[in-house]
């Protein structure tokens, strides 16, 4: 590790500087090399009158919390980049509070060509399921290098990191605490899997526990380092629609899937729709023709048997939606087939997953 690496951790410690304050030092100086350079008199440089800025720079402490962390980052492979660095998430070096130094494991390059935020709700429904899964499944058809940035929260991100690895995207996990822990501990092997396809993103440094305002700071990197954020469901209020409002002030495309207006965690995407704060999208090439990428043509197979290597259940619950062609909710389903929710969920997202069934928006199922 060089001097920059060492002095970018330094300055996230100093006191009273804040992130804003460290990158408009960098900016001004150069580096963060620089900044520490100059900081005996670092107002005479700047052309201003701070001996509180003086003092705070002259801490030791700083540079040996740095110098551990040096030690740490080094012991467990772990790349640090800098603004100075050239792997630096170029997209996220345009924000004005761009982290000043990031920790990264893994083998994807931060500046790929088309990366996509995918972010939502912890309590995703079934009709989100199916949403995520088969928007990442088209994806990796139509844009098969696309990286799929998120969380690795519950629910809508830890399913995206899931999907994108099933289908063979790469995928980032951007952290809201050090590489010392994983958080959800219960996410710890798709993050694992992650690092040979993908990879694990952090501006903290080891020790730093994941408290509720760092959830804040981690969604403004899941926002500045992609083309675009797409939440597939949201409630009002949440983590999804934080990020939304961070890409819309970088000016960053935000999308959503829309659904019913008595489905709680719809109403905000409806709601971000509805004020023109995302666009609506029902699908990957909705996302795909509005951030204007070029899609990979996919060659359609012949249409195999009707209804390939069904079990009897699921055969059960197709004679069901046979009798009403018009769709159905799935409590109406539980109730014909006098199954539980959890094992009819499961029967209709394998059905859909093998082109049996689609779920329109509203939650209604039906026959293809």
């Amino acid at each position: 590790m060089g001097d920059e690496e060492l002095y970018s951790i330094a300055l996230t410690k100093i006191k009273g500087i804040g992130n804003i304050g460290a990158y408009n030092l960098i900016k001004s100086l150069g580096s963060a090399k620089a900044v520490f350079d100059n900081r005996l008199n670092i107002s005479d440089v700047l052309g201003l009158s701070s001996k509180h800025l003086e003092e705070a720079l002259n801490s030791q402490e700083a540079l040996e919390i740095a110098e551990n962390e040096i030690n740490f980052i080094e012991k467990n492979k772990i790349s640090c980049i800098t603004l100075k660095s050239e792997n630096y998430p170029s997209r996220l070096r345009k924000c004005d509070d761009a982290p000043i130094v990031l920790f990264y494991r893994g083998n994807c390059d931060l500046n790929s060509l088309h990366m996509i935020s995918v972010v939502g709700t912890r309590n995703i429904s079934s009709y989100g399921n199916v949403i995520c899964t088969r928007f990442i499944e088209e994806l990796s058809e139509m844009v098969p290098d696309c990286v799929i940035v998120s969380g690795l929260a519950y629910g809508v991100d830890i399913l995206a990191h899931r999907k994108a690895l099933h289908n063979g995207l790469p995928t980032i996990a951007v952290l809201a605490h050090g590489f010392d822990r994983i958080y959800p501990s219960m996410h710890r092997k798709t993050a694992i899997d992650m690092m040979s396809n993908g990879g694990l993103l952090t501006e903290f440094i080891s020790g730093t526990r994941p408290e509720k305002h760092n959830f804040i700071k981690r969604n403004r990197i899941v926002a500045g380092m992609s083309d675009a954020v797409v939440i597939i469901q949201s409630a009002l209020k949440g983590g999804a629609l934080v990020t939304a409002d961070i890409a819309d002030s970088y000016g960053c495309e935000c999308l959503a899937f829309p659904g019913g207006v008595n489905e709680e965690y719809s109403k905000g995407c409806n709601k971000l729709i509805r004020d023109n704060k995302a666009i609506l999208v029902t699908s990957a090439e909705d996302v795909v023709s509005s951030l204007g990428w070029e899609k990979k043509e996919v060659k359609k197979e012949a249409q195999g048997e009707l209804f390939p290597e069904i079990s009897e259940e699921e055969r059960m619950v197709i004679n069901i939606l046979l009798k009403n062609p018009e769709g159905m909710q799935i409590n109406k389903i539980v109730v014909d087939a006098d199954m539980p929710v959890n094992v009819i969920s499961a029967i209709l997202f394998e059905l859909e997953m093998k082109g049996v069934v689609i779920s329109l928006v509203g939650g209604v199922f039906k026959l293809l």
